[in-house]
């Protein structure tokens, strides 16, 4: 390649993997795979080196992507967290065998362990506590995300025994298992909400979510793989892992000792197989020299340590034909087209199909009928179409376009500016629509009706008994009974649990509604600062942003579902029909404006109250949290590990500095 050439593929690599760079450390959303991105990545550094002179100071291969937020203090690392280098062959492995022998001629260990595809975390322990967990961030700090690791149960607040140092560091990946990230994903479903990618990208998003009690919920796990400190006396990173198990800390059962290559590549061949079988997503083995000794003797290059390696799995795919592409209608009328294929095994499950999500994929795709399409199992759960074989396009083969109308009422589409989907307006007449807001509302985190579920609605509304959530406290002993597969005792659960639906707390009749984005948490937060449906029903969108967590898109949302006259009249019906619809006097009597007009910034950790207790309490009294500190702060609620620039800029502002006790007098 002659210099011209070489320098403006330079740019273009540069400019492709910063885009991918951004795409996969800030927006959470890689639109490809680990694999190609190493590839660009590799023929940039090869280029670089043959170019030296067009090598920049900020060039990709210079620098550790980062997932700062600017929402979280921002911590240095006392021990930088560089990034592995890569090997996809073992061949690769065996060339890195061959540099450590060349600087260590005695006998060593290797140990392969999993690598977990999700977040990485450092975590400080102090005199057997945890005091800080920080994100990787670029590598030299990172976002300081305590709050949410103290609720993930398996990374212990206090150690067992009494053996460990009295101030480490231990590395590790926190990750949602995948039966966590389907139940979520079946949760969102219901409440109309898009759906999660990967538990990759959910793990990592949800660790920056401002809300912990939103985290805890999300029940994140963590495996710890790493231990750094001053003057730890176990020289086996094997053996010190053994020991952090007795400590408390979650480590992999799957770590192996391997004396020689051999074992080495025995691991990464079995691995490769089983992992399928693992209850968390895995991409590869990590190969690290056991001796700690050895690994100071190995050091670092700029990027990464010299005595480790990743070994990274090759993405299960398949070639095979694309058939038909089809349109399904969620409850919120998102319209989403499947990919319909011909039958193919994909880590050791049989793929008929793969959601395309949306028009753009389709036109980014440049899909055609009759496509021979790569499909690969991302996160090794959802299958997805990666690419099509234009050489196989049989000829004359008309390009996939998105649908106009509706599939099932045949109304006109429409797309809101910033979003991908497409909807079908016609919300309260297009019969998928109308079943799935029945079975949104009769669900189980909604109002919980026994005895009704999505083949009873179906049931119902295809014999014209149903046609919306009203017409359900309509139906009678005698209209159920007389129905298919259905007697007198179905019917009276049905029923009974119609009535027991009447004292549905307020909050979730409201997330029963269906409203776009509503989901459980914004349904608390909404009957917590505004207590009834009258509240809520006429609130302009500046009045509802106002309130903590609600942000423009769900305003937008709440506004365009009051201003139906036909809701305001389901609404009317179901107050008649006896549902809740404003929180209960019990829920109201502890209420007070002590704190009216307040706005509170907590920092730190507490000995009589949870961040989160605090947070209630100082709702509960009038007082309104903020996640930042500004002029409008009223006081800086700080307890021990205040952060230090928050402490700096509440002294700058002139904000008043309360502890614990001091909050608790004022609500004397």
């Amino acid at each position: 390649m002659d210099r011209q050439k070489a320098q403006a593929r330079i740019q273009e690599l540069t400019h492709q993997l910063n885009e991918h760079n951004y795409n996969y450390y800030v927006l959470n959303q890689p639109t490809i795979s680990d694999f190609e991105f190493d590839m660009l990545l590799k023929e940039l550094e090869q280029l670089e080196k043959d170019f030296p002179e067009f090598a920049g100071v900020n060039s990709p291969t210079q620098r550790v992507g980062s997932d700062l937020s600017k929402d979280f203090e921002q911590v240095p690392h006392k021990y930088p967290m560089l990034s592995l280098a890569n090997a996809y062959s073992e061949g690769e492995v065996a060339d890195f065998d061959n540099r450590i022998r060349k600087v260590i001629e005695t006998d060593f260990e290797y140990v392969c362990e999993l690598k977990f595809d999700g977040s990485s975390i450092s975590l400080i322990y102090e005199n057997g506590e945890l005091v800080r967990a920080v994100t990787r961030g670029d590598g030299e700090k990172g976002d300081d995300v305590t709050a949410n690791v103290r609720t993930i149960r398996s990374i212990p607040l206090k150690l067992r025994g009494n053996d460990y140092p009295a101030s480490f560091e231990i590395r590790g990946e926190v990750l949602m298992p995948f039966k966590v990230f389907n139940d979520l994903n079946k949760e969102l479903e219901e409440a109309g909400e898009q759906l999660l990618a990967n538990p990759r990208n959910t793990a990592a998003g949800t660790l920056k979510m401002k809300n912990a009690k939103v985290v805890a919920a999300r029940k994140l796990d963590a495996y710890l793989y790493y231990i750094l400190g001053e003057n730890l006396s176990i020289d086996g990173h094997y053996e010190s892992l053994q020991k952090a198990k007795e400590w408390g800390f979650k480590i992999s059962d799957h770590t192996n000792i391997c004396k020689n290559l051999d074992e080495v590549f025995d691991f990464l061949r079995y691995w490769d197989k089983e992992r399928f079988n693992l209850p968390v997503a895995t991409d590869g083995v990590v190969i690290k020299v056991n001796s700690k000794k050895i690994q100071e003797n190995l050091g670092f290059t700029a990027k990464s340590p010299r005595w480790a390696i990743a070994f990274k799995f090759k993405a299960e795919n398949a070639a095979t034909k694309l058939l038909s592409v089809s349109y399904q209608v969620g409850r919120t009328g998102a319209v989403t087209p499947v990919a319909n294929l011909e039958p193919v095994l994909i880590a050791g499950t049989v793929v008929k199909r793969a959601s395309l999500h949306n028009a753009d994929i389709i036109a980014n795709l440049d899909l055609h009928e009759n496509d021979t399409v790569f499909v690969e199992k991302g996160g090794e759960i959802i299958p997805k179409i990666t690419g099509v074989d234009v050489s196989q396009r049989p000829p004359m083969s008309r390009k996939i376009e998105f649908i106009k109308n509706c599939p099932e009422c045949g109304t006109q589409l429409v797309r809101t500016e910033g979003e991908a989907a497409f909807y079908c307006p016609n919300d309260d007449g297009c019969p998928p629509q109308i079943k799935g807001k029945m079975e949104h509302f009769v669900s189980r985190k909604a109002m919980d009706i026994d005895g009704l579920g999505e083949e009873t609605i179906e049931l119902l509304y295809s014999q014209g008994l149903v046609n919306g959530i009203t017409d359900l406290y309509n139906l009678t002993k005698e209209q159920l009974a007389g129905l298919d597969r259905m007697g007198e005792k179905s019917a009276e659960r049905i029923l009974n649990g119609l009535e027991a639906s009447k004292s549905v707390p307020f909050e979730r009749v409201l997330f029963a509604l269906g409203i776009r984005f509503v989901g459980e948490t914004v349904a608390k937060t909404l009957a917590k600062n505004l207590h009834s449906i009258e509240n809520i029903q006429f609130k302009t969108k500046e009045e509802l942003t106002a309130i903590d967590e609600i942000g423009d898109k769900i305003a937008e949302s709440i506004v365009s579902y009051f201003s139906k006259p036909e809701h305001h009249e389901i609404i009317r019906v179901l107050k008649e029909n006896g549902l809740q619809f404003a929180i209960s006097e019990d829920k109201m009597v502890d209420k007070t404006d002590k704190l009216k007009g307040l706005n509170f910034v907590i920092s730190g950790t507490f000995e009589k109250h949870s961040r989160d207790e605090l947070k209630d309490m100082i709702e509960q009294n009038g007082g309104k949290n903020v996640g930042s500190i500004s002029k409008k702060t009223s006081y800086v609620l700080a307890g021990d590990n205040m952060g230090p620039s928050k402490l700096e800029k509440a002294n700058e502002l002139g904000i008043p500095i309360i502890s614990e006790d001091d909050f608790l007098k004022m609500l004397e």
